[in-house]
């Protein structure tokens, strides 16, 4: 087999047979095959695309490139979840605790974050001695002894699947529907959990920017998981403004739990508890959405979620007592408040801008070897549709390093839009896809 053949072949708009897929992805992933050769076949796929058959084959040849996660020594069906990004998106926080307690097993490896903010395991590093280096059998062992655990991405998990991702990152290959599904698929399906719920953003600060093209990724991803064998929903929501209102860190920790007391914005609350229901229904422990809702919200009421929060970070080295006293978690004492100009209605938060206001603070990464500021952030006072006046306060910047603080605060001001009329008003769950 010849991989110029298998290029010409998907570039003339034929279909790659399996036997084509799985040798060029191991012979990629071994070294055996060069970048250019691979990138010329991944611009032939962005442009000819590939059906359902080949978007599987791809997603579990990548899935099957390197080390895959054995779960089987945990009892109970495990459910993960996958959120594909946003401003403000500080879900797990919330959520794996809320599921844990309603006795589905939550065994789930997270990343850093590169980008806007940390990612799951940087808010986590808030809590003082917070360990995600722990051994695999110390993972399953604190899910099978308290229901939940977290842990750094450590395993090489679908080695192809970051090989692949670098060379299309730079060769304007990203944005094709088959090859964004493969690539986050075949690292859940790595993961090893028994279903999975994806949580699909769509709007100004979502990978996927309308509702068309989020409905299409997710029912893409969906296809991929019950494919593989996986119970899996998708549920698509709003990210058109920040999630909540704290973008940072330390900050999104402190209204992860204010959530979990019962105290959380609305929004963030919302998703987090819909989120919630499907985990538990695939988890077994509800017939139905509206059973598992019940059951969460029981969860969080009784103090039961904020209690297994609790249990989770002590099993991993950190404060407990973080967790019931939330103000001790390090926000800097620095800080400005952002004003309005004008009066009138917010009619948007321009999301991704926010976002890059709170990574010019510190608060994210622009390249892997940045370091974090985890005590920097930003609170959001004002959200679509609220009324301000002139000079109102419309949020609140955290600081500590004062070299970009001017066009950080800059950058944040502009990306509140506001008008004269009263917007709409906008679902935060666009729809359900089973």
């Amino acid at each position: 087999m010849r991989m110029v053949d298998i290029i010409t072949s998907k570039r003339n708009g034929n279909e790659l047979t399996d036997e084509e897929i799985s040798f060029f992805v191991e012979g990629y992933t071994k070294g055996e095959i060069p970048d250019y050769q691979v990138s010329a076949l991944m611009m032939a796929i962005y442009f000819r695309g590939m059906n359902e058959r080949e978007t599987l084959t791809l997603t579990t040849e990548m899935e099957n490139s390197g080390d895959k996660l054995d779960l089987s020594a945990i009892r109970g069906i495990k459910v993960d979840k996958h959120s594909t990004g946003g401003v403000g998106d500080k879900t797990s926080l919330a959520l794996t605790p809320i599921v844990s307690a309603c006795g589905v097993p939550i065994a789930k490896m997270s990343g850093r974050g590169l980008g806007h903010t940390g990612g799951t395991i940087d808010k986590l590093e808030s809590f003082d001695g917070f360990n995600v280096s722990i051994s695999t059998s110390e993972f399953i062992d604190n899910v099978n002894r308290i229901g939940i655990s977290i842990m750094g991405q450590t395993a090489d998990l679908a080695p192809a699947d970051k090989k692949l991702y670098a060379l299309r990152d730079v060769t304007g290959t990203v944005e094709n529907m088959s090859l964004i599904a493969s690539s986050i698929m075949s690292k859940k399906l790595a993961a090893g959990a028994d279903a999975i719920v994806l949580d699909v953003k769509t709007g100004s600060g979502a990978f996927m920017k309308t509702l068309e093209d989020s409905k299409a990724l997710a029912e893409e991803m969906v296809r991929i998981g019950k494919g593989a064998g996986r119970k899996c929903i998708a549920v698509i929501s709003d990210m058109d403004q920040p999630l909540g209102n704290a973008v940072g860190n330390a900050i999104e920790v402190r209204e992860a739990i204010d959530t979990l007391m019962g105290k959380g914005p609305e929004d963030f609350t919302e998703l987090v508890m819909t989120l919630a229901s499907y985990m538990i229904m695939l988890g077994g422990r509800a017939s139905s959405v509206d059973e598992a809702r019940a059951l969460a919200k029981e969860a969080v009421e009784s103090g039961a979620a904020l209690k297994k929060l609790g249990e989770f970070i002590e099993a991993q080295g950190g404060s407990a007592d973080q967790v019931y006293h939330p103000e001790t978690l390090k926000v800097s004492d620095k800080c400005i408040n952002i004003k309005a100009d004008r009066s009138g209605y917010v009619e948007r938060i321009i999301c991704d801008e926010v976002g890059v206001s709170c990574m010019m603070l510190g608060g994210g990464r622009a390249s892997k070897e940045d370091v974090i500021d985890l005590s920097v952030g930003i609170r959001l006072l004002k959200k679509r549709g609220d009324h301000v006046g002139t000079g109102d306060d419309l949020a609140i910047v955290y600081y500590n390093d004062e070299k970009n603080l001017s066009e950080a605060v800059d950058k944040l001001k502009a990306s509140y839009v506001i008008s004269d009329a009263e917007p709409a008003p906008q679902d935060l769950i666009k729809m359900i896809i089973e």
